[in-house]
């Protein structure tokens, strides 16, 4: 079973950056957060970490053209 959402920790990591660059991120608009109806937590949708990861990867390709 595939997963749904990540936690803000498991985001950082899978990204490679710490969770307090991931909530600068979610303030500044660079990458929002989802909000755990229950406990008001930070989540990360599945589909929504392999975009960015997607996305940070095509930057890097131009950068080395």
């Amino acid at each position: 079973m595939e997963r749904k959402y990540y936690t803000i920790k498991q985001a950082a990591k899978l990204i490679g950056v710490t969770p307090l660059t991931l909530r600068n991120w979610d303030n500044n608009g660079k990458l929002k957060a989802y909000r755990h109806p229950v406990n008001n937590y930070r989540v990360y949708k599945t589909q929504q970490i392999e975009l960015f990861l997607r996305r940070l990867e095509t930057k890097k390709r131009k950068l080395y053209i």
